[in-house]
């Protein structure tokens, strides 16, 4: 039965973000999952070691999020949230206007990340046609950001690997530096930041009548290589898009719910975004489910009269899908009653040093972490910081390795990610770090 299944996966199956023809090689197929480890098909266990990309919460088989999505089907599974609503989505909508930053007071649903900052993206566009400046069109997007890769956040997005094949699909964006202190020039943190506050003024001072919003993970840039963004960034880059009227789309999709110890990264620093994308960990990683918050003034600026075509003509066929909405309530309760968050804030301390005791290995060259957003990049020189050459995959022949071992994530790149559950203990965090140590080392070893 496993043969078979494995041989179906090979002939009918096209992953996403994977190249099949190393798939065909190495294929994984998971069967079950408990707590924070999934069970393959031939019965090995593995810690998930990336949340099943960066979205469980409190592990897998959670009892109470289990019961939430039974309850729910006794009642209705799916009914359409075009001109009108259900039970559970207006209910889950009231909890997370109360969980966003203030200003925040309108929720859009959707089913993924992607989608989300598509609609905020179309929100922000048809915003300035709306109020009579239509001029404002364009959009700014951070160096080496990722939103997802509907056609519109492929366009705000900047990794060329992911990015470039599509170029003659995308429109055009302007482009602005984020700082990466860990490969800048400059040593000071604080220079770092300022220099790249700068860059953006000068493109405002230069263009910002015609730009429209501009776009910007939260906290941490997590495609482009979990880089941590300096104290003060995201406040000094909202501080810019207010002074110089353009509207700023937060994207929490992976720093929401609890990911870097508050329930917003944009928290961290008090930043009221205008519209902020949200998804993964807001069901706790059970089922779909995203959202788009914005603000009362965008919203107003659509609400008219039919006639005046102001109406946001977006939706998706399971928008606001009562099971997804149903477990995204349960999913809000426990954070409260089992205080997930400042779980979180508390246990980021420990993983702190325990991410340090990877210092000592010769070819880590950075340890990148907020909360339980950990990036672990790998060089070929720690004196010098120069990086592996592409084709040794170096970043890929690890996770294999972790993979052996009992640990399961994906890399971007040559950086090692890691984002456990957030109910990982302690004792479990240091049984993690202790699978990428080994296989950090094994692989740099043999490249020397």
């Amino acid at each position: 039965m496993t043969h078979e299944l494995i041989e179906k996966s090979k002939k009918h199956l096209w992953l996403p973000f994977t190249q099949m023809k190393d798939y065909d090689e190495d294929p994984l197929i998971i069967e079950s999952g408990d707590g924070i480890k999934v069970k393959d098909i031939h019965g090995k266990e593995y810690f998930d070691g990336f949340s099943s990309v960066w979205l469980n919460v409190h592990g897998h088989r959670k009892k109470e999020l289990d019961n939430a999505i039974k309850n729910q089907l006794e009642k209705i599974a799916h009914s359409t949230l075009l001109g009108m609503t259900n039970v559970p989505a207006t209910e889950l909508a009231e909890k997370l206007i109360e969980l966003s930053p203030e200003k925040l007071t309108r929720v859009f649903y959707s089913d993924s990340g992607a989608e989300a900052m598509e609609i905020a993206l179309k929100m922000a566009f048809q915003y300035w046609k709306n109020i009579g400046r239509p001029e404002k069109q364009k959009f700014i997007s951070m160096k080496n950001g990722y939103h997802g890769d509907t056609v519109g956040a492929v366009s705000i997005g900047s990794i060329d690997l992911f990015h470039q094949v599509y170029g003659a699909l995308m429109f055009e964006s302007f482009n602005a530096p984020i700082p990466n202190v860990y490969r800048s020039e400059l040593d000071d943190p604080a220079q770092c930041r300022d220099e790249c506050l700068q860059t953006l003024e000068q493109l405002l001072v230069k263009s910002h009548e015609e730009i429209a919003a501009l776009s910007i993970e939260s906290m941490v840039q997590g495609a482009g290589g979990i880089t941590v963004m300096p104290e003060g960034f995201l406040a000094g880059v909202r501080e810019l898009c207010s002074k110089y009227d353009i509207l700023m789309i937060v994207d929490e999709v992976a720093t929401g719910f609890g990911r870097t110890g508050k329930m917003f990264a944009c928290d961290h620093e008090g930043v009221q975004p205008d519209l902020m994308a949200a998804g993964k960990g807001i069901t706790g990683g059970y089922l779909p489910i995203a959202v788009t918050f914005t603000t009362e003034e965008i919203y107003e600026a659509f609400y008219d009269d039919y006639q005046t075509l102001k109406t946001f003509f977006h939706g998706h066929s399971y928008t606001g899908n009562q099971l997804g909405c149903a477990v995204a309530i349960e999913n809000i309760r426990l954070f409260e009653s089992e205080k997930i968050t400042e779980q979180v804030a508390q246990k980021s301390e420990a993983l702190h040093a325990i991410l340090h005791e990877l210092d000592t290995l010769p070819h880590v060259g950075d340890i990148r972490q907020l909360g339980f957003m950990c990036g672990i990049e790998l060089v070929q020189s720690k004196e010098t910081k120069e990086a592996y050459p592409n084709e040794k995959r170096v970043g890929y022949q690890v996770s294999l390795k972790m993979r052996e071992l009992g640990m399961l994530t994906r890399p971007m790149g040559d950086v090692i990610v890691f984002m456990p559950p957030l109910v990982s203990t302690k004792e479990e965090l240091e049984a993690m770090v202790a699978i990428m140590k080994e296989a950090i080392n094994e692989v740099t070893s043999s490249e020397l």
